[in-house]
């Protein structure tokens, strides 16, 4: 580990807001109406700039709601660039798709694949009437009177199912002819009327045709646009295309502009797209519900659209369905990031609509979320900027490193008194496990974006203790072992440390397990302290196995420990013991 400190130039933790200062920002959410905002917009307003502030670098921020309103601290950033960051509010932007490919730069010499689909991956074969398909599509919602999907909170997910007449997925990616799945079929005349006329014919998605341009989203890495039809895509927008990799970002939190094409990346970064103008946006939507088809049982998300709305989906919709894939999905984009991108299987008109694909209960709930709420976001007005002194935390920090320098201190002269030689043991083995300790603060904040704060000294200093216990168990064993008299000190230290390690090992796994499960039902500073105690816990057991162990090990080979000297630790008035006949023994030399 210190090599790789000393290969990135990473020498000291980075710290928290409490210890380096920072930014507070309290934002007060402003309803149309005046009302206050819902649990639910807030929880979701909420998530929405967690993800933007981590996505943009930025680590140990702190996202928190304090009533209606809502507080972000900041460490180590300027007023400003926090105030850009949370002063704009996300909103949801429906776009067509004019290309796609693999998120990542494909190796050299790599064969074209597929682009990765976060929701589901097409059939190898154009499925027949009826087969299931697990990528989201999107088609007409039933008309008023016909059978529709009511949602339901306790059916259970299952796959999707594309019966007669209805629009069948062809997944977020671009297909080879051989693999898109296209279905024909009437519509059934007890169900929705998808095209206006109960009984008329609606066709999928048409298939590519032999010798139609290969609509293959990835191509080799020297040439990445070689499969990819550019035709009316904005060469700056492509050249941004071209460079994106969403391993690296994926773009969370950037405001794309909606009468400009955008470059972005899928939520989970496996597909990458250019998309066109913005056709509709989420101010039309009046309403967004997750529910259970009652016909095929599959979860689904149900649109509404009011004023221009449905109007403008229309006309997207019917663009989309007469251009060649990938063009024949549209893109739902929040924050900068594509969420989801069903094929459109045929014109939607009428202002209603429902996404149907590979949904579960809480994926079409997130979903739902998403749309509903990217629809309609919630303005802030910023209530209060304050900057935070690192002065404060300063004085803290001193003082938390005295603290733990005496508790340090306290546990040496107890060791040194007690054990007396094996006392330095403990010694050497305390000074091994804070150095572990502190490079590991420093590479996780080099790499991880791990902060330093006051909870976290708190949860590293009471650790001393811990580790110190860990030697505890081991020399008293071994004492024990030297006190039955029929073992020289090389057993002792091998009998005693097989007896040892399994209490050992228990103790620190009640104290990972407790640790583990504090971190995650806690929030904040009890987080950070939680944190510092199983990262401690783990460090103990690597410190007590592969450098205690071993030294002791190497220590009875000494005279000086293995005659039992007075300041050994094992000399003999110590390790004495009285038997039943009144005899005495002392240690064996090895």
């Amino acid at each position: 580990m210190a090599g790789v400190m000393f290969l990135n130039r990473a020498y000291t933790p980075e710290y928290g807001l409490d210890l380096a200062g920072g930014t507070t920002v309290t934002l007060r959410p402003v309803t149309p109406n005046g009302t206050a905002p819902t649990e639910e917009s807030l929880d979701l307003a909420v998530g929405i700039i967690r993800n933007r502030v981590n996505g943009s670098g930025i680590s140990d921020a702190e996202v928190a709601k304090s009533g209606d309103n809502i507080v972000i601290s900041v460490p180590g950033v300027g007023q400003e660039e926090v105030v850009k960051l949370v002063g704009t509010t996300a909103e949801l932007r429906f776009r067509q798709v004019m290309a796609v490919a693999a998120g990542a730069p494909q190796p050299p010499g790599q064969m074209p694949t597929q682009a990765p689909t976060p929701s589901g991956s097409p059939s190898s074969t154009a499925p027949a009437k009826g087969d299931k398909s697990p990528a989201p599509s999107a088609s007409p919602a039933a008309e008023q009177g016909a059978k529709t999907p009511e949602p339901t909170a306790t059916a259970a997910a299952s796959p999707s199912g594309s019966p007669a007449g209805r629009a069948l997925s062809a997944a977020l990616l671009n297909p080879s002819p051989e693999a898109t799945p296209s279905a024909t079929g009437k519509q059934e005349t007890t169900g929705k009327q998808e095209s206006g006329k109960k009984g008329e014919k609606a066709e999928a998605s048409p298939s590519a045709k032999p010798g139609d341009p290969s609509p293959q989203p990835s191509s080799p890495a020297d040439n990445p646009l070689a499969d990819v039809d550019t035709t009316g895509i904005d060469p700056a927008v492509l050249k941004q295309f071209e460079a994106l990799d969403c391993s690296k970002n994926k773009g969370q939190g950037a405001q794309d502009d909606p009468n400009k094409q955008y470059a972005g990346c899928s939520q989970d970064g496996s597909a990458k797209y250019v998309l066109d103008k913005a056709a509709v946006t989420g101010s039309a939507i009046a309403s967004a519900n997750a529910g259970v088809d009652q016909t095929t049982g599959e979860w689904l998300v149900q649109l509404a659209f009011k004023g221009q709305g449905p109007d403008q989906w229309s006309k997207v919709t019917t663009t989309a369905f007469n251009s060649q894939p990938p063009r024949n999905q549209v893109a739902m984009v929040l924050d900068g990031v594509i969420i989801s991108a069903p094929v459109i299987q045929e014109p939607i008109t009428g202002g209603r609509a429902q996404i149907s694909g590979n949904f579960n209960q809480v994926t079409a709930n997130e979903l739902a979320g998403q749309l509903k709420f990217g629809a309609l976001p919630l303005k802030f007005e910023k209530s209060s900027i304050d900057e935070v002194s690192s002065t404060l935390g300063a004085d803290q920090l001193r003082g938390g490193m005295i603290a733990g320098g005496i508790g340090l201190a306290l546990v040496v002269i107890y060791s040194m008194l007690y054990y007396r030689g094996l006392g330095v043991v403990s010694v050497l083995s305390l000074a091994t496990a804070s150095i572990l300790t502190y490079q590991a603060v420093v590479i996780l904040g080099a790499f991880a974006g791990f902060r330093l704060s006051l909870p976290h000294i708190i949860g590293l200093i009471v650790s001393i203790g811990i580790t110190a216990d860990s030697f505890i168990v081991y020399f008293e064993r071994i004492r024990d072992e030297m006190k039955e008299g029929r073992r020289s000190l090389r057993t002792a230290v091998e009998v005693a440390w097989v007896r040892a390690r399994r209490t050992i090992l228990i103790a620190d796994a009640v104290m990972f397990i407790a640790a583990v499960v504090l971190y995650f039902l806690a929030v904040g500073g009890v987080a950070g302290f939680a944190f510092a105690m199983g990262l401690t816990t783990l460090i103990d057991i690597v410190v007590v196995f592969l450098f205690t162990k071993p030294f002791v090990t190497l220590l009875a080979r000494l005279k000086f420990f293995a005659k039992g000297h007075k300041l050994s630790g094992l000399d003999a008035e110590r390790m004495s013991s009285t038997t039943v006949t009144g005899a005495k023994t002392v240690p064996q030399e090895a």
